[in-house]
């Protein structure tokens, strides 16, 4: 049984979530908190599996309120947002910096059309979060190196572009990732990170506070830049073209690949059609499978194929899924992927 403690301001919200998790056999409700000071007290007493957590709460946010949690006693703390403006968006993504694991969007009422989907990713989630073992985390802290450009490209190097793909755990691990990039990266970045509808702005704000490379929300016919961190938007699949020997950025509305889109398998798919030997690919944390098919594809084109390792991924579907695919070259630890990035640009 999963106990679940939910910190949530609106008795509306907190009944929803309660009957949400309620219905499901393995998911039990053992407390409300009303505010975020309500929160740390309660989980000290009650020492629950998970905390879901608000946002704007009074007395205490769940920015304040993530943070003495994660400090005093770890939990899995899974934030719960409406995502209603950029600073609800700033604060969730402070949590999250904090060691908040995912970031599902708020409920909106039985008769909303997204409730059914909202309702199956806050349950899978959760029991997915349930299950992590939460230390402390420490923010990345950014060396002298990134200062340091690779060595400059040979003539004739073989890569020139690099898809990445993350789910559930993806924003802490792209943090980790980008704060080691060195500022003259000389290969464009593509990234299909799988996040609630509404907070993919605030990520890729809050990503640039983490990083010397240019970070932007990707929209379509950009020519890709070395240096440069393309994100998927909403609802549209991220792939490349290429045009009088340059690459472009391509968004797609083509139907959901595995129930996402944007979808990694697309992305790779992209990469191995457009690009072939000189693509990188790199699958990260995260559930389901997304992203084996489209690495299988690149894989067998020749491209560079490389999984973040089970130790240091939060959830280990989506890499576990390629590695079972047979299509990953090489399994790096999270610490060690920039320099793995480097290498291969050096390659």
């Amino acid at each position: 049984m999963i106990n679940i403690l939910i910190t949530e301001d609106s008795d509306v919200v907190a009944a929803l979530l309660r009957g949400i998790f309620q219905a499901e056999p393995d998911l039990r409700v053992v407390g409300r908190a009303r505010n975020g000071r309500e929160a740390v007290t309660l989980a000290h007493e009650l020492k629950p599996n998970l905390v879901t957590m608000d946002i704007r709460m009074p007395v205490m946010d769940g920015f304040e309120a993530t943070r003495m949690i994660m400090a005093t006693q770890p939990l899995p703390i899974v934030v719960i947002s409406s995502s209603v403006d950029d600073e609800e968006l700033r604060i969730t993504f402070r949590a999250i910096e904090e060691g908040a694991l995912a970031v599902i969007e708020k409920p909106r009422g039985l008769s909303h059309p997204d409730f059914e989907r909202i309702r199956r990713e806050l349950v899978e989630t959760c029991r997915a979060m349930a299950e992590v073992k939460v230390v402390r985390r420490r923010r990345p802290q950014p060396s002298a190196a990134i200062f340091q450009a690779p060595l400059p490209r040979r003539s004739g190097a073989r890569h020139e572009v690099v898809g990445l793909a993350l789910s559930t755990g993806g924003p802490q691990a792209l943090s980790t990732l980008l704060a080691g990039m060195p500022v003259g990266y000389p290969l464009p970045l593509l990234v299909v990170q799988h996040i609630s509808p509404g907070f993919v702005g605030g990520l890729v704000n809050w990503l640039r506070g983490q990083t010397l490379l240019e970070v932007c929300l990707a929209t379509a016919n950009q020519p890709l830049q070395a240096g440069t961190v393309y994100v998927a938007p909403d609802a549209h699949h991220l792939e490349v073209a290429r045009r009088d020997g340059r690459l472009y950025t391509r968004l797609s509305s083509e139907p959901a690949v595995e129930r996402f889109r944007p979808s990694a398998t697309a992305l790779f798919h992209s990469l191995a059609n457009c690009c072939g030997a000189s693509a990188i690919g790199g699958i990260f944390t995260g559930m389901g499978t997304d992203g084996s098919v489209g690495l299988l594809a690149l894989h067998r084109a020749g491209g560079h194929v490389f999984a973040q390792d089970e130790e240091s991924a939060v959830v280990y579907g989506m890499p576990g899924a390629a590695r079972a695919a047979g299509c990953v070259d090489q399994v790096v630890p999270l610490a060690r992927i920039p320099t793995h990035l480097i290498e291969l640009a050096r390659s």
